[in-house]
């Protein structure tokens, strides 16, 4: 049955003609006792993506939300705005092979990036593949894989919707004509190609766990398995080959945050076979060559990271050499260009480049333009140029080209987005968390910011897998703001923003401190005047979905709104789907009687309490969500619609092509992004 009801969008009364409240969702209650604990889901049958019940809720559920959603007042001015700050000419950093430059750009007209080659610094750029003719409604897009180190060869993977698998092809950079050898779907890790072209290594992930192959070009039979066996489903392994073309590195990850790492190596000249260099260390170890040098940047009793060189021809533990020390900065990466060392730093979530000559020794740092985020090096060791690129919330993501040498850089890209940064602030706070830890947060807002306590606030965060959450450009951060608002960006425990120690904090038994750390952040904006309850909103995908979803559940009355994307939610049995074993290191497992009562004790599905007067909640999940089973969302938001003790509505936007890793076309990212914004200022009460 539908009504016409009057609710208050953006401070007036509009009649909204939509159905009473959400479809009826059937429960069935499955039972079952885990360590004791009688455990009952009453939406199990929620689970099975592709039954005919499960599809007819999901339409129904759509139809319920876009009811509410699609009649909201201020929606087109909202996408007019994104869509300057997101249909703009986009250009990625540039790989380098024999003078040649491959790099993805997108017109402002388009809707995905194309694959392009630049011959020289002054050549034109040449189009190399378009994925706008393969699919309709330009949900294919495609990505460069690997070159050849002659530049004439490349590889690209083709991706549907947002899905993790992709198909990989090869062009003949000369002939624009693709070759004969192809992948199938699949998920893949590494690919890289030999110097002579006759052939590549890849991984992919089989039902038993990634292995790696070697594919001869033009080669018929199977292709025969080189790595992997033994290694189980929650490890991921990969491999490339060195600079040089002499020796294939390969490195076996355990768990999605790396904790521990081994590494492989094999020597290509002399054919020899493949030999450890790192095993058996609970640590993280990630080594590029230089010659004969296997730079590794690792955590091992160096929490904060340090790099290490090993002598692959002579590798033992014991001649391993410590070439950069640890410091009270946490390195977050290395890169070789130019015969030198870029280090990528973090000094109280502030991120600095700082460049090493091949023996260790510090030669300086690279000045950026303002508080932000600087990404490693991309270059060659042998090679005498390299990028990088700068952004902050205000500041759009820009490309620099540097000269090693010299240290001369110029700007390589820089996008023309219509926002004034000079009328922006980005400053960095700190505020005591529960157990009186302090935790640092970024605060994005205009000038001059009268603090009345009635601030329209955005919180979000992330706090997992080692993950720093950096100062970074974000359309609708930078929208917010503009409209009055405050996004705030909160830097939890569980993320890699102050080494190791930082991480370990916020994982396994200790994942309570990263839900209060983040509710601590809401209460400090609070406390200081920047908004209230009614007014704050809280935003997260993936594990930050898990982490708004755990903060609704656990302090409900502290939020007016929640936007939970392609998040983890039933924390008891979330191992069981897709890729979720790897995650088990950093969540643990349902099935340890011991890591159960932790993961029972905050799994949001399983904290919903009838009658309770949750915020209103928009849940975004999709079809092709081949990382995050979208059941969590599915479960989820049929509990809390059942659930909730208020008029507050709950929705669900699902869309059954888009997915956790991209690939969306643009007017798509704009149309979900303008869904969630007018959601939260509807629910906000934000008049413009």
């Amino acid at each position: 049955m539908k009504t016409s009801r009057l609710v208050l969008v953006c401070g007036c009364a509009v009649a909204l003609c939509a159905p009473l409240g959400p479809p009826k969702t059937r429960t069935d209650n499955v039972k079952e006792i885990l360590h004791g604990t009688e455990i009952i889901d009453p939406y199990r049958w929620l689970e099975d993506q592709k039954s005919p019940d499960t599809r007819a809720w999901i339409d129904a559920q759509n139809h319920y939300t876009h009811s509410i959603l699609d009649p909201l007042p201020g929606r087109a001015e909202l996408a007019k705005r994104l869509a300057a700050l997101m249909k703009i000419d986009t250009m990625s950093m540039p790989g380098v092979r024999a003078g040649r430059y491959f790099f993805s750009k997108r017109r402002a007209d388009q809707e995905q990036s194309v694959l392009y080659v630049r011959k020289g610094l002054t050549g034109q750029d040449e189009m190399l593949v378009d994925p706008h003719p393969l699919s309709p409604d330009r949900t294919t897009s495609v990505m460069f894989r690997g070159t050849s180190k002659d530049g004439t060869l490349i590889a690209y993977a083709i991706r549907q919707g947002g899905e993790d698998e992709v198909a990989i092809r090869f062009l003949n950079v000369d002939t624009r004509k693709e070759l004969p050898d192809a992948l199938p779907r699949a998920r893949y890790g590494g690919l890289s190609l030999k110097h002579d072209k006759s052939g590549f290594y890849y991984s992919r992930r089989n039902a038993e766990g990634y292995r790696i192959y070697y594919h001869g070009m033009g080669a018929a039979a199977a292709d025969p398995e080189i790595f992997g066996s033994g290694y189980g489903p929650e490890y991921g392994v990969g491999g490339g080959i060195s600079e040089d073309g002499r020796y294939f590195i390969i490195h076996a990850v355990k768990g999605s945050a790396a904790d521990y790492t081994e590494i492989h190596i094999q020597d290509l000249i002399r054919a020899g076979p493949i030999v450890p260099v790192v095993k058996g260390i609970p640590a993280r170890f990630f080594g590029e060559a230089a010659g004969d040098t296997l730079y590794v940047h690792t955590n091992w009793k160096a929490p904060n990271g340090r790099i290490l060189a090993i002598d692959l021809k002579n590798p033992a533990p014991e001649k391993w050499r410590e070439m950069i020390p640890e410091s009270s900065a946490v390195m977050e990466g290395l890169s070789l260009a130019g015969g030198k060392l870029f280090v990528n730093y973090l000094e109280n979530v502030r991120s600095s480049l700082r460049t090493f000559s091949a023996e260790g020794k510090r030669l300086g740092e690279i000045p950026v333009p303002a508080l932000g985020s600087v990404s490693g090096m991309n270059g060659r060791w042998d090679q005498d140029e390299a990028f990088y690129s700068f952004s902050s919330f205000h500041i759009p993501g820009t490309v620099y080209r540097y000269e090693v040498s010299t240290g001369k850089q110029s700007v390589w890209w820089k996008p023309n987005i219509p926002v004034k940064s000079e009328d922006f602030e980005v400053k960095q706070v700190w505020y005591a968390s529960k157990d009186s830890t302090k935790v640092p947060m970024f605060l994005l807002h205009r000038k001059g910011l009268k603090l009345d306590g009635e601030r329209p606030t955005l919180l979000t965060g992330y706090g997992g897998f080692t993950a720093s959450s950096t100062p970074g450009f974000r359309p609708g951060g930078a929208l917010w703001a503009e409209r009055g608002g405050v996004y705030a960006v909160a830097n939890l425990r569980g993320g890699g923003e102050f080494g190791e120690e930082w991480h370990k904090a916020g994982m396994l038994d200790k994942k309570q401190n990263v839900f209060d750390d983040f509710i601590a952040a809401a209460e400090w904006l609070i406390a200081h005047r920047y908004t209230k309850p009614a007014r704050l909103a809280i935003q997260g995908g993936s594990n930050g979905g898990l982490l708004v979803g755990a903060a609704m559940t656990q302090r409900p009355e502290l939020f007016g709104a929640v936007v939970c994307t392609y998040p983890l939610l039933d924390m008891v049995r979330y191992h069981k789907f897709l890729l979720a074993r790897l995650w088990v290191p950093e969540y643990g497992s349902s099935e340890n009687p011991e890591q159960f009562k932790y993961l029972y004790a905050y799994s949001p599905y399983h904290r919903v309490k009838p009658g309770t007067k949750y915020p209103a909640v928009l849940f975004v999940t999709g079809d092709s969500d081949t990382r995050v089973d979208p059941l969590h969302a599915r479960k989820m938001a049929a509990l809390v619609q059942a659930a909730i003790g208020s008029d507050k509505p709950v929705l669900l936007l699902y869309d059954t092509k888009t997915g956790h890793s991209g690939g969306m076309p643009v007017s798509k990212q704009i149309e979900d992004t303008t869904d969630q914004l007018s959601f939260l200022l509807w629910q906000l009460g934000v008049t413009k």
